[in-house]
């Protein structure tokens, strides 16, 4: 398709809603006309985690408003746009459901093209957005609810070399901020102590680095860290704020260094495909410790390294607004027929990671 095209992205697949316009000029670097994300931090701060309940009601509530914003930063109206792509999948499904019966609205009013995209599926296209890079690579796609490394061949072509078999590493961020006492999201608030503590002092263990492959797991790694703390509760009466900070830096240490030794592992994998890059999106590809560890491995490897922008790691809707442009170039038609999906795997041949249900694999 070698056109203009400028789509509506909206994103509400957990507890941020968003919404974005982007344009593809042929010949022309992608524009990020508009990107607004409405957070919902305050909202589950009480609960330690988010509530499916709450995300869902705050998505309905502010879906239009963050539309209506983000056209009217874009500076485009619904009739200037050549179609809407919504995340359909995977995610909680209130949220889910509330972007895609907006999505439907909309694109029912002014007959403009729908594209159901994958929620992991914006993620690993996200470098192709940010720095234009040539199929294959190897994504890491770390972040409170996913991990996965995947080998991206083409617009819908993803090829699951491994991936978490129990928590993200995100969510162990999130559950071990909330073991110390330290507000949520968890990963900022560790990485933040971790500066100050000695990666050292606890000697955690780096789960499934003696099983070949690149699976990882990292619940028993939470565990290792309540059982030091409760240790140190133990013999001492309470935790030291030198503690806590020993305990994140230990646990964040741990954390890298798995995910750098998979890595390692990943590229060696993919290597006779010559893999234009290794990126890395998500929310905990923003943390320093862990990002500099992989890029350490992608040169050793000879492979460029790419993070994009953090705004751009984290749940937006740029990275939506930009697949349903990907998939309309690719020849992929649109469809409102389309479910709502809580599980959606994007390599749908490779075994279930964390088993499945009446709702399918969950990874």
């Amino acid at each position: 398709m070698d056109r203009t095209l400028t789509l509506l992205g909206i994103e509400s697949s957990c507890d941020d809603t968003a919404a974005a316009v982007v344009r593809l000029t042929p010949g022309q670097t992608p524009e990020i006309l508009s990107s607004e994300v409405l957070g919902q931090t305050d909202l589950h701060a009480a609960f330690g985690g988010v509530v499916p309940e709450i995300a869902a009601r705050a998505h309905a509530e502010r879906l239009d408003g963050c539309v209506e914003d983000a056209l009217a930063k874009a500076g485009v109206t619904l009739d200037a746009l050549d179609g809407i792509a919504v995340t359909a999948g995977p995610g909680l499904i209130g949220g889910v459901l509330s972007g895609v019966m907006l999505a439907r609205g909309l694109a029912a009013a002014r007959d403009l093209p729908l594209m159901a995209v994958n929620h992991l599926a914006g993620h690993a296209l996200t470098p192709r957005l940010t720095d234009g890079i040539a199929f294959p690579y190897l994504m890491l796609l770390v972040s409170g609810g996913h991990c996965q490394f995947l080998l991206v061949e083409g617009v819908d072509r993803f090829r699951r070399l491994g991936g978490t078999i129990d928590d993200a590493p995100g969510e162990a961020f999130d559950k071990t901020a909330k073991l110390l006492g330290l507000p949520q999201p968890g990963g900022p608030t560790v990485e933040a102590e971790a500066r100050l503590g000695n990666p050292k002092r606890f000697n955690f263990p780096r789960p499934l680095l003696d099983r070949p492959g690149c699976d990882l797991s990292f619940s028993g790694l939470k565990t290792a860290l309540l059982r030091a703390r409760d240790a140190l509760i133990a013999k001492q009466g309470g935790i030291t704020l030198q503690d806590r900070r020993d305990l994140c830096a230990s646990f964040q240490s741990a954390v890298a260094e798995v995910l750098a030794i998979k890595t390692d592992r990943a590229l060696a994998m993919v290597a006779d495909t010559a893999p234009s890059a290794l990126a890395v999106a998500g929310g905990v590809a923003a943390n320093i410790v862990i990002r500099d560890m992989l890029e350490t491995v992608s040169a050793r490897h000879g492979v460029p390294f790419l993070a994009p922008p953090l705004l751009l790691c984290t749940d937006n809707a740029a990275m939506i607004a930009w697949a349903g442009i990907e998939r309309l170039r690719a020849g992929i038609a649109p469809s409102a027929d389309f479910l709502a999906r809580p599980r959606w795997p994007l390599d749908d041949t490779a075994a279930a990671l964390l088993g499945s249900g009446k709702k399918g694999a969950k990874a």
